[in-house]
């Protein structure tokens, strides 16, 4: 039976990872689901957002479904999020972008860059070291290549004009496309993150460092409706992860009106991750029916709440679960 770690985390993440526990055990009943307690909430009860039993949990699960935590400007504050992918090395982000003419995968690598945690902080000057290693590209460039195999081509994101880091970056991943056979080209950043918008069916793979593809996919999101409808997995050696691209968003945290939408298609991913394609895809077409039916949340032009969309996936899956 596999067993799931569930972190609803802070804000929004206590409203739409209920929902999607929910569709979860419509289609596999036979999933354990156990707690983990995280998040900024914690550490301003405990003075810890996060501890080493909380991480052992997770090593332990078959796979963790995730919700979001609040991260404040506090240099005292470590961030959660980074310490769990350094910890598990959930070294690929892998972010699905699907809706009008867009079907395309941001493949982000998740430990290095700007996210790396090399930081100082002084009183007239604080830095953060942007750490891109050989090791780093090439592990993100494989798994990128991998699934540029099973779909169509790769473009590589990067800025090796202006930062020289870059310059590493984008070397091993053109060695390892062509050593892997795979139709690639290349693009800078910021052309990238306009183009894609104004011709996203050119795109099909994407590959780029930690902080541009966070950037590049919150760009995207705009293409598949908003921030409330993109899920990602956070995907390593021997863990997994996943969890929705939007935040906390503390300010409609327990008013009914967050969209599970992104959340419950990382469900989806995690059952596909588990090698139940059948069942991420049983979720996936009861989003898109429910959504043609005019079933929506508030970002969407609706007026369907958290619970309300939740219900509705539920019921085009056929049946309810109490």
């Amino acid at each position: 039976m596999p067993r799931i770690a569930v972190a609803e985390g802070d804000g929004i993440g206590k409203d739409v990872i209920p929902v999607t526990v929910r569709v979860l055990k419509t289609v596999r009943p036979d999933l354990e689901f156990f707690p983990v307690e995280l998040g900024y909430g914690r550490w301003e009860r405990t003075g810890e957002a996060i501890t080493p039993a909380e991480i052992r949990a997770m090593k332990e699960a078959d796979a963790v479904l995730f919700g979001a935590v609040t991260t404040p400007p506090n240099p005292e504050y470590r961030s959660v999020v980074v310490r769990i992918r350094k910890e598990l090395d959930l070294y690929a982000n892998v972010r699905p972008v699907r809706g009008g003419e867009a079907d395309l995968v941001i493949v982000r690598e998740n430990t290095e860059g700007l996210y790396s945690g090399i930081e100082e902080v002084g009183p007239d000057r604080a830095t953060t070291l942007r750490l891109i290693t050989r090791r780093g590209s090439e592990r993100i460039a494989r798994f990128a290549c991998g699934l540029a195999k099973e779909r169509r081509h790769l473009t590589i994101g990067h800025k090796a004009n202006v930062l020289k880091a870059d310059t590493l970056f984008r070397e091993v991943c053109i060695g390892v496309a062509e050593e892997a056979g795979v139709a690639f080209r290349e693009k800078f950043i910021d052309a990238l993150c306009l183009d894609v918008l104004q011709h996203p069916r050119e795109y099909d793979v994407i590959v780029t460092e930690n902080m541009f593809g966070d950037i590049l996919s919150d760009v995207a999101a705009y293409l598949a409706g908003g921030l409330g409808m993109l899920p990602s997995g956070n995907i390593g050696e021997t863990h997994a992860l996943f969890e929705p691209v939007h935040g906390s968003a503390p300010k409609h945290a327990g008013r009914n009106t967050a969209n599970p939408v992104a959340a419950v298609r990382s469900g989806a991913m995690l059952l596909g991750h588990l090698g139940d394609r059948v069942s991420a895809a049983r979720i996936e077409d009861a989003i898109e029916r429910t959504l043609a039916a005019g079933v929506k949340t508030r970002d969407l032009g609706g007026t369907a709440g958290t619970v309300e969309m939740g219900d509705a996936i539920i019921a085009a899956l056929g049946r309810e679960i109490t």
